[in-house]
């Protein structure tokens, strides 16, 4: 499955792809003004965001990528010499990411900025801001070279087959698609010039900065997301950074994991659940998947799947208050084990596990 979306006002493409089979998905270049359009898309074909990728850090509009994380739980993936913090992946040339059967490989072009990538998937590259239709990435901020873009064009990209679709980031002529042949071809910054040429017409475009750039550019750098959005995310990975670290130390199983967390939660048993929710005043989280849920769920039970919780805290106004009660539960009792003690971990002091899970509940 593949789409290219538009966002009329910075004139940029963002590109979703997706296998068929395992309904894993990407987006390239999301822009944060259309959040809603890509959460939208991705229940509309049923699908689950793996990765939102960058081809480098933009000066004419801000990312999306740290939204979808904690609306999806989807990895935000720069270039290591993007300059960008928050990242869960920072990308290397060659890199291969996996949505099901299908692959996505990196490929480093930098000039434009650093830490400009382009993706190649089956017969699509993905170039953003390295090589565009009849053009390229300009060179004179950020840590532009001319000479460096002119060698990764020209020694990457053209070097791909002739009938390699080319997608750009950017088009303000409202062209969709090109190939590397037209583009090693007809391109007129490129197109049988040499490198000292290219340096020369790069030197001399002489054109105005960035609208955005002022607002677009420190935003970027912490993947989109806000003052209090950023201290949100820097507090998940402190939790995720500590949880890896004790199984690190301890050497353990994610069973064992789950018997560590239960020594350090309180658990409660169905009955005792139930009184607790006829009296009121506690938050009752479903962390199994949604499809667990649609099957048959606790009433009133609000759904957190476990492998997004962290990101998705800040969207469940019952969980605002840190010292109200919480009761999570899952389908045996593991994954809310593990729930909880995040919860804790995040500052919640009045947490309960549902020991047993929604088997026990059931029976």
């Amino acid at each position: 499955m593949f789409k290219q979306l538009f966002d009329p006002a910075t004139w940029t493409y963002t590109y979703l792809i997706a296998d068929d089979e395992s309904k894993e998905a990407a987006f390239i270049d999301p822009v944060n003004t259309h959040l809603d359009t890509y959460l939208n898309l991705l229940k509309e074909h049923g699908l689950k965001l793996i990765f939102s990728f960058e081809t480098h850090v933009h000066a004419d509009h801000i990312t999306a990528g740290g939204l979808l994380r904690q609306h999806t739980g989807a990895k935000t993936c720069v270039s290591k010499f993007g300059g960008a913090q928050l990242v869960d992946v920072e990308i290397q040339d060659g890199d291969i990411f996996m949505l099901g059967n299908q692959q996505i490989k990196a490929i480093a072009t930098p000039g434009h900025t650093p830490g400009c990538t382009s993706f190649l998937w089956q017969d699509r590259l993905f170039s953003g801001d390295s090589l565009f239709i009849g053009g390229c990435g300009r060179t004179d901020f950020q840590g532009g070279d001319a000479g460096a873009l002119y060698d990764a064009i020209t020694q990457r990209l053209f070097t791909l087959p002739d009938d390699t679709l080319v997608y750009p980031g950017h088009d303000y002529q409202q062209r969709h698609v090109s190939c590397i042949a037209q583009e090693r071809n007809t391109n007129p910054r490129l197109a049988f010039k040499t490198r000292e040429q290219f340096i020369e017409i790069m030197s001399n475009l002489n054109l105005p900065a960035p609208r955005l750039i002022d607002q677009a550019v420190p935003a970027n750098r912490y993947c989109g997301l806000d003052e209090n959005e950023r201290v949100r995310a820097i507090e998940m990975r402190e939790v995720e950074n500590t949880l890896c670290m004790m199984q690190m130390q301890s050497g353990t199983t994610g069973q064992d994991l789950v018997a560590l967390a239960k020594q350090n939660i309180t658990e409660v048993n169905a009955e005792t659940a139930r009184k607790l929710l006829q009296e009121g005043n506690i938050t009752l989280i479903d962390t199994r998947e949604e499809s667990e849920y649609a099957a048959g769920h606790i009433d009133n039970a609000t759904l957190l799947p476990r492998g997004v919780l962290e990101f998705k805290l800040s969207t469940i106004p019952e969980l605002a208050d840190k010292s109200k009660a919480v009761l999570i539960y899952c389908r045996t009792g593991g994954r809310s084990a593990l729930a909880a003690q995040t919860l804790q971990t995040l500052g919640y002091t009045n947490v309960l596990s549902l020991a047993g899970g929604f088997e026990s509940w059931n029976k």
